[in-house]
């Protein structure tokens, strides 16, 4: 019963529209709207405790906002002067004679009774998205936003799930990309890069050799081949002073009546793109292999977390 489906494609649809993932973006009042319609299902997070006030904006800070007085009157504005969402949702067809168009209200019924859930914040430049993934069965269904103002509500069939994660990880087109001093694979000790990343976000950057003989053999290549510690300098450098932008992933088990956390994703946005980073044990030692990965890479790299919830 897998939950991401990587094998051979699925037979054609029976028309051009059939199995194709639907997309409503939703200001922040209809996608509540639609929520009470769909009798007051709850949202994946709590909206009456983050709505933004004079002072503060939880969901703005959570979202990337620094919290300063300013961008929460801002927002609070803005709030303030969106139309009733009755009205905006009458005109967009999704809210007819006082019913909720149908689509909307069972994919924010998965969001709110889902088997498993995917909760990925991303960051890519100055931006910052977070992204609610949810799934039961043969469907799923997403919601993201960028400014916690408009969302993307979306709901698509179980094995269309991986196209859907790719969507996350696409870098904006007017972020700037550059080579790379990151090697496209490089294994090395956890404790080596946690120690260079950290020595040369101090100004410590001398401390770069000394750690590299620590750990001398250790740093290998994807053929197998050791590193020199002059390269692995290079590499804690560039680790460090490369990346604008992460992305991480945690996937849960919400079937029981407490939801069980099953594994954590983590990438990397250097110089010239992702970087997947994937902890696992080399004799005994908690190590970290590097890799270069693309937006279409994330479901793979989901797939053994995922598997976790979705076995027997």
């Amino acid at each position: 019963m897998p939950t991401i489906d990587l094998g051979p494609a699925r037979p054609g649809p029976r028309d051009l529209l059939d199995g194709l993932p639907r997309r409503v973006s939703l200001t922040l009042p209809e996608l509540r709207y639609v929520a009470e319609a769909a009798g007051g299902a709850p949202l994946p997070f709590d909206l009456s405790s983050e709505e933004p006030t004079s002072d503060d904006s939880a969901l703005a800070g959570r979202l990337g906002g620094a919290g300063a007085h300013e961008e929460s009157t801002a927002y609070a504005d803005t709030l303030a002067r969106l139309a009733p969402p009755d009205e905006t949702l009458g005109r967009r067809g999704l809210l007819v004679a006082g019913d909720v168009d149908g689509g909307l209200l069972g994919a924010v019924g998965l969001l709110a009774t889902p088997r498993f859930a995917l909760d990925l914040d991303v960051v890519a430049g100055g931006v910052q998205a977070r992204c609610w993934h949810r799934q039961a069965g043969a469907a799923a269904a997403s919601l993201a936003t960028a400014d916690g103002l408009v969302f993307e509500l979306a709901w698509f069939p179980t094995w269309a799930w991986a196209d859907e994660l790719g969507r996350v990880a696409v870098i904006p087109e007017d972020l700037p990309l550059a080579e790379s001093r990151v090697p496209g694979f490089v294994d090395l000790p956890h404790e080596l890069a946690d120690a260079g990343v950290e020595a040369v976000r101090s100004h410590r950057s001398d401390l770069l050799p000394v750690l590299a003989a620590q750990h001398r053999g250790r740093v290998t290549d994807e053929t197998g081949e050791v590193l020199t510690d002059l390269e692995v300098g290079t590499v804690l450098t560039a680790l460090a002073g490369e990346p604008q932008g992460r992305l991480r992933a945690m996937a849960a088990d919400v079937s029981g009546a407490a939801a069980t956390t099953v594994g954590v994703v983590a990438w990397t946005l250097v110089g010239d793109g992702w970087r997947a980073l994937r902890p696992h044990t080399v004799d005994g030692l908690l190590h970290v292999e590097v890799r270069r990965v693309i937006p279409e890479d994330l479901a793979t790299d989901l797939a053994p977390v995922l598997a976790a919830v979705t076995g027997p």
